[in-house]
């Protein structure tokens, strides 16, 4: 037990040190300098805003490090599905067990996700992420305690039952952090003809999430826009207009 804890200690730091970095980079990049590609937001975000979502990040930080360090420790005992040999289960298992942990985390987060929007637990459980109407990407782990250990154990849950390479793993965390900060950054970086083309209609970007912190009744999911097109809550914002390579969205 001690163990657990040192590890969710030292887990807390990384965690969120490395949101500070990549949020903070991302920020100054689009919102301190010259930005890129689709503008969403219609205001910039404030110094209050921020440091709103800078401190319910830091509050869900060792929240989510606690069952990567129960992880970890189990894995150092050898009580994981984690594996070190990529030939183990086959080179053809990493990308499949890559996309079975997106499909899964994704699932997972879209009725999650939509369960925390009931008015009746909406309050205490989501509304924290949802005061950044137009969010930083401080915005990204900005999320309520309740939030926060809803989400966390899915990952970890799995890597007990189901073979995952390391590599698979750690590409696994550097994905989540980098789709999460652009999915909240207040600007679309993707290319336009992209984001509504034949694979990007498919999948969340900051486009269609930012339409959410709008509109809070579409655009649940994660990373596939498949459940919301299942359960009717899709909806795209249209292109309004255009100034050079910056467009303004419209919810």
């Amino acid at each position: 037990m001690i163990d657990v804890l040192v590890t969710t200690a030292w887990l807390s730091l990384i965690i969120g040190a490395r949101y500070l970095i990549v949020a903070g980079a991302m920020h100054a990049w689009l919102w301190r300098g010259q930005g890129a590609g689709t503008r969403l937001n219609a205001v910039a975000p404030s110094r209050a805003l921020i440091r709103h979502e800078i401190v319910h990040s830091l509050i869900s930080t060792p929240i989510y490090a606690l069952p990567a360090a129960i992880v970890l420790e189990a894995f150092k005992a050898g009580g994981t599905a984690i594996y070190l040999d990529p030939a183990q289960y086959g080179l053809w298992w990493l990308p499949v067990s890559f996309l079975v942990l997106l499909v899964v985390q994704d699932t997972h987060y879209y009725w999650t996700h939509r369960l925390m929007h009931d008015r009746r637990i909406f309050g205490w459980a989501h509304a924290a992420h949802h005061r950044s109407r137009d969010p930083s990407p401080f915005a990204s782990f900005s999320f309520d305690p309740a939030e926060a250990a809803l989400t966390a154990w899915v990952i970890p849950a799995l890597l007990f039952v189901m073979p995952v390479h390391l590599g698979v793993l750690v590409a696994l965390l550097i994905f989540m952090t980098v789709t999460a900060v652009m999915n909240h950054c207040g600007w679309e970086l993707w290319p336009q003809n992209w984001v509504r083309g034949r694979v990007g209609r498919w999948l969340i970007t900051a486009t269609h999430h930012s339409r959410h912190h709008t509109h809070m009744r579409t655009n649940f999911g994660l990373y596939f826009r498949v459940w919301d097109r299942l359960c009717g809550t899709d909806a795209m914002p249209e292109v309004r207009s255009q100034a050079g390579s910056t467009t303004t969205a419209v919810p």
